[in-house]
């Protein structure tokens, strides 16, 4: 198989860990844009904090959408930098990321739910203003209950993306376990009550995992010799 340019390699490595760094980066704005706005199980309070906080609110929602955006580039380069090590395997890890990625971009159009229903519209006043924030608060928490879908794509792509490294000969074994762990993390969002009963531990698996992985691409990249190696040696295409 052709041997690629070490620079072309690294510069691979290190785009894919600088995406994943805007994924994380990201993320945590929308979580700080967002924070507080939506109040469990009370839809007035719910309604007052967006509309009273709208422009951070949009900001969060658009702001997890680059997350995305962000996390389907890295997913395409971390697919070519695992290849060698099993096509088939890195293919698969980067089918459940695409479909985490459009579960969450989906997730997150519930969010310009509120603004319809909320903003007095004419062909909404045959409901009340209590419906009107019940209902809005229910599709929020629809819209919830998707990114908790996404997540579960995500930990099984984290999941493989961990046992390949494990099986690579070009990145460090230690962070291969961190990502596997991550991605069982992830993984407790199989079953939301568990996942809530054990947040923000359920979490920090994950956020490690994916800071470790990514923090190696961007300062070290792969070790080329052995990449080459692998990848001229693998009988998996």
């Amino acid at each position: 198989m052709e041997r690629i340019p070490d620079s072309a390699l690294l510069f691979k490595a290190r785009i894919a860990g600088f995406c994943w760094l805007m994924t994380i980066l990201s993320g945590i704005f929308a979580l700080t844009a967002g924070g507080g706005i939506i109040v469990a199980g009370d839809p007035a309070a719910t309604a007052a904090n967006i509309l009273a906080q709208e422009g951070s609110y949009r900001l969060g929602t658009v702001a997890n959408l680059i997350a995305t955006a962000f996390y389907v580039a890295a997913t395409l380069f971390v697919y070519e930098l695992l290849k060698p090590v099993n096509r088939s395997l890195s293919l698969l890890a980067a089918f459940f990321s695409l479909v985490g990625c459009a579960v969450g971009a989906f997730s997150s159009l519930f969010d310009f739910a509120p603004f319809v229903l909320l903003k007095g519209a004419e062909f909404l006043t045959v409901f009340t203003v209590e419906q009107l924030q019940a209902l809005s608060l229910v599709i929020l928490r629809i819209g919830g209950q998707a990114g908790n879908i996404s997540l579960v794509f995500f930990g099984l792509h984290c999941l493989l993306v961990g046992f390949l490294i494990l099986r690579s000969a070009f990145l460090p074994r230690t962070v291969g376990a961190l990502m596997a762990f991550g991605g069982l993390g992830w993984l407790t969002y199989l079953w939301p009550p568990l996942a809530s009963s054990l947040s923000p531990y359920s979490m920090a698996p994950g956020i490690i995992g994916e800071v470790s992985l990514t923090l190696w691409l961007i300062v070290f990249g792969v070790n080329v010799q052995r990449w080459n190696e692998q990848n001229a040696t693998s009988t998996t295409s």
